[in-house]
């Protein structure tokens, strides 16, 4: 069963304006089916890291020239030969919408396709679902990208909630990869298993030089388990035995095949001492669940880690809601050394949006505090209302200037 991605607009539009367009992204998020869905009519060719499919590698010229456009060139990084030889073509002839190319290393595919394709390819990124998408509702008005634009219009937007084939638990447990969505969770954790098994051996073993892949596999599941956290490299590596250098490098290649993401901190021009260290995150919530062992939705409600994973889920789903806008704003963190925080900033326009996440029902003016301390720090700066997400059950004030609002929420038209 396809779920439509709300990624499909934005391809049309480029498709209509750009010689090419590459879709980057971790493996399994569907990258291929969204293309193969939205472009029935195109050939499709998927590359391999050992075979040279169709002789690709030795003759790149002589296999486009077998191959009519639009052409959906699967996992490019497998094939940097082809991309020379696109665009010699696409310099020849920059009709809009001929060539599609899909990757999931991001430094791989970046050196590839921006050094050779610049000016001629735009790109898209895409995760596993949102949270629309699994509600089969792709095109709902989201509401992020009303906040940013006007927050009055927020304020005044008429809002319900989405609704979930899952309960909340089970949504943030399974993650947001397309095949754990449609399997049963008696084969979940087997699942997991099976992805980091590949991943690695796939993705990663093909990036660096790592004398202990048993120990990277334990050194990606510790990083899961500390997501939305302040990234502390000597703390990662202490953990397993590895220097903090090699615990950088290997979150490099964490971040390189988009398992995990990181938002730099905020400090502008304050004389407060603030934390620069970036936030990290893994990419899936389901990844998460399994690296710390929580074997069921209703285990997950009441784990010690319940409060990072919610907040992994919603920064996840502001990820792929900016990775729609064009240009997309900035997006921080924010941390004292005397423990005022707030958890997402994003600016747009010059001016700076606060964001809270509390993974409880009842949200209150307390929770308000960091968005508070981060006013009057910042008193020059143009900040806007702020937003406590919750799981509540609808959007109410909090205090005089900032509202809760449900992570799931949805505006009606």
């Amino acid at each position: 069963m396809y779920l439509r991605r709300s990624a499909h607009h934005r391809l049309n539009l480029l498709l209509k304006s750009f010689p090419a367009v590459v879709v980057t992204g971790a493996r399994q998020v569907g990258k291929s089916t969204f293309l193969q869905n939205e472009l029935p009519e195109a050939e499709y060719v998927v590359f391999d890291p050992v075979l040279d499919v169709e002789n690709a590698r030795e003759d790149p010229e002589l296999f486009l020239e077998n191959h009519r456009t639009p052409l959906i060139l699967d996992e490019i990084q497998y094939a940097p030969e082809v991309v020379a030889s696109l665009k010699r073509r696409i310099d020849l002839d920059r009709t809009p919408g001929q060539y599609l190319l899909t990757g999931s290393q991001q430094w791989g595919v970046l050196k590839t396709v921006a050094e050779s394709l610049t000016g001629r390819a735009a790109f898209i990124d895409m995760e596993g679902f949102s949270l629309a998408e699994t509600c089969e509702t792709p095109d709902t008005t989201n509401w992020l990208h009303v906040w940013l634009e006007n927050p009055e219009d927020l304020v005044n937007a008429s809002i319900q909630r989405h609704k979930s084939h899952y309960t909340l638990f089970e949504r943030l447990w399974r993650g947001w990869l397309p095949e754990a969505h449609f399997l049963p969770q008696e084969v979940l954790s087997d699942f997991q298993l099976a992805y980091q098994r590949t991943y690695i051996e796939r993705d990663a073993r093909l990036m660096a030089d790592v004398s202990d892949w048993q120990q990277f596999g334990r050194f990606m599941r510790l990083a899961a388990a500390l997501t939305a956290q302040q990234v502390n490299h000597s703390q990662l590596g202490r953990e397993i035995g590895v220097t903090p250098q090699t615990s950088q490098r290997w979150l490099d290649i964490l971040k390189a095949t988009f398992q995990w993401f990181e938002v730099p901190a905020y400090n502008g021009s304050a004389i407060k001492k603030v934390s620069n260290k970036p936030k990290g995150f893994i990419a899936d919530t389901g990844i998460a669940c399994w690296s710390r062992a929580i074997s069921t939705p209703a285990a997950l409600a009441s784990h010690p880690s319940w409060g990072a994973i919610f907040e992994t889920a919603v920064y996840a789903e502001i990820r792929k809601a900016v990775s729609l806008l064009s240009p997309r704003p900035n997006v921080y963190h924010w941390h004292t050394h005397s423990g005022a925080a707030v958890d997402l900033v994003l600016e747009r326009d010059g001016k700076f949006f606060p964001m809270e996440v509390k993974g409880k029902s009842r949200p209150a003016r307390k929770d308000t505090s960091g968005i508070t301390a981060f006013r009057k720090t910042y008193q020059q700066l143009p900040v806007q209302r702020g937003l406590v997400v919750a799981p509540c059950e609808k959007m109410l004030p909090l205090n005089e200037t900032d509202y809760a609002i449900p992570w799931d929420a949805r505006i009606v038209e």
